[in-house]
């Protein structure tokens, strides 16, 4: 693998997983990540409307699901899957049974592992196709900020 995508790859790696040991670039040291801060999240909070009327947490990670789903079928070759995408959909789900809620969690867990691997993998990418890899990295980033934001119990350890 090259330096780039093996870059690309960990940065995307360490919000979902949280930094190795050593390498923290995007989130302090110790920090378990986006899957694993979830994991200790019940239906009932996740589906918790913030009192500033915001989206809850499960329209946030369902948002993500979304977004890096569209990225995969555009990786397994798909030439335009955003053409009929409905971004609005996602926020409508604004809450999850305790069932829901773990298959949500699960098709995260799958969903990021299919876009690491397409990052990991060295491909010649046009300017506006890099664009889109880099961006989506940046939009997890966001999100995860913003969910840490809704339930401060999920923030990882300061620096």
């Amino acid at each position: 693998m090259d330096h780039f995508h093996a870059s690309l790859a960990q940065l995307a790696s360490e919000l979902v997983n949280g930094p190795p040991a050593g390498e923290a670039y995007m989130l302090n040291p110790g920090d378990p990540g986006l899957l694993r801060s979830l994991e200790s999240l019940s239906a009932t909070d996740a589906s918790r409307l913030p009192p500033n009327g915001a989206a809850p947490i499960v329209a946030h990670v369902d948002h993500v699901c979304y977004g890096l789903e569209l990225m995969n079928r555009w990786s397994a070759g798909e030439p335009d899957p955003w053409s009929a995408a409905d971004w609005t959909a996602s926020w409508k789900r604004t809450s999850v049974t305790d069932e829901e809620w773990s298959a949500l969690r699960a098709r995260l867990r799958e969903t990021t592992s299919g876009w690491h691997r397409f990052l990991a993998e060295p491909r010649a990418m046009s300017a506006s196709e890099l664009n889109g890899v880099i961006g989506s990295i940046a939009h997890f980033a966001y999100h995860l900020g913003s969910i840490r934001q809704i339930d401060r119990s999920l923030r990882g350890p300061h620096a």
